[in-house]
């Protein structure tokens, strides 16, 4: 167990742990999912086993228990201080990193290992993609080549989102995004009735707040909400090998479905799929990457880092 620096003698914030050290944090938490429900959670074509849950997920399950009881005392002492009536407010988790890492894994693990403590909080998963523009206004506005880049995002409507839930609010209401036909699904949304734990997934969830029109300051980020948040790291070459592999799986999943927005490239050989996906990474997800979300990392509480084979081999953990 250790700190490392950033090279220029300034000691980092973050405290470094293998696997194995990580795995000991667990302790006796206890083990809650089974073989089906790691099946079911897991994403397509990544590796995970019930021993990645139980050496990363659940010590990552224990801590976050530990913070959420920990945020709820602190929240009821500034509460008394204020002399104000305590009112519940949610725990909120940001989940971030690139296309293809496994975010989206991680988010759903860890909504149904904290779905099974003890006190079986009542926990909502949502995702970023529901913020995204409509096509055609992405289209209006020529951002469709940058579809998933901070721009192509209704920040604004995400920010009001997530500071609803969190001050309370009975009902809010997010929008419908489906990746079968890649845009937002008109007249449909997801409901969110204040959940004790909100789970907020996406690609820049972790972007800091975006400067004033007139330069002076910064407003507010969906970060400022967070409470914990999470980024699921991996070298960017393995990231791109990823994606291709994916990119490959899916002709036969969910592109070869008609209604598909990929339908196209159901057809396609292994080459063509291949040269294909690398194109889209390249031009699409790797610059985003490397741009936008990458530089976030840094503002993360947990970094998971997946070695080569998908899976977790270190994990950094802000000192507070």
């Amino acid at each position: 167990m250790g700190s490392q620096g950033n090279g220029a003698g300034i000691p980092s914030p973050y405290v470094e742990l293998d696997r194995e050290a990580w795995a000991r944090l667990r302790e006796e938490h206890p083990m809650h999912l089974d073989a089906q429900d790691v099946e079911r959670l897991r994403g397509l074509g990544e590796p995970l086993d019930m021993a990645e849950v139980e050496q990363v997920y659940l010590p990552i399950s224990r801590l976050l228990s530990f913070y959420e009881q920990a945020t709820g005392r602190l929240h009821k002492v500034t509460s008394d201080f204020l002399l104000e009536r305590a009112e519940r407010t949610p725990f909120v988790i940001g989940v971030g990193g690139s296309v293809a890492v496994g975010k989206s894994t991680t988010a759903r693990i860890l909504a149904e290992l904290i779905r099974r403590w003890q006190s079986s909080p009542d926990v909502a998963l949502v995702t970023t993609d529901g913020f995204l523009y409509p096509n055609a206004v992405l289209r209006e506005r020529g951002l469709m080549e940058r579809k998933g880049f901070p721009e192509s995002y209704d920040r604004r409507r995400l920010l009001r989102f997530v500071s609803s839930v969190k001050a309370g609010q009975a009902e809010v209401t997010a929008p419908l995004y489906s990746h079968l036909v890649y845009d937002i699904v008109p007249d449909e949304q997801i409901v969110v009735r204040q959940p004790d734990v909100l789970v907020v997934e996406g690609l820049n969830v972790l972007q800091p707040p975006m400067p004033h029109v007139n330069g002076r300051g910064a407003g507010l980020a969906v970060s400022d909400f967070f409470d914990f948040s999470v980024y699921v790291d991996a070298n960017v070459a393995d990231i791109k090998r990823w994606y291709v592999s994916r990119f490959l799986r899916l002709r036969q999943t969910a592109f070869a479905d008609p209604e598909s927005h990929f339908h196209r490239y159901a057809s396609l050989s292994d080459d063509e799929a291949a040269a294909t996906a690398s194109d889209i990474w390249d031009t699409i997800n790797a610059p985003n990457l490397v741009e936008n979300i990458l530089p976030t990392r840094s503002r993360a509480t947990l970094v998971l880092r997946k070695g080569p084979d998908h899976g977790v081999d270190r994990v950094r953990l802000r000192r507070l």
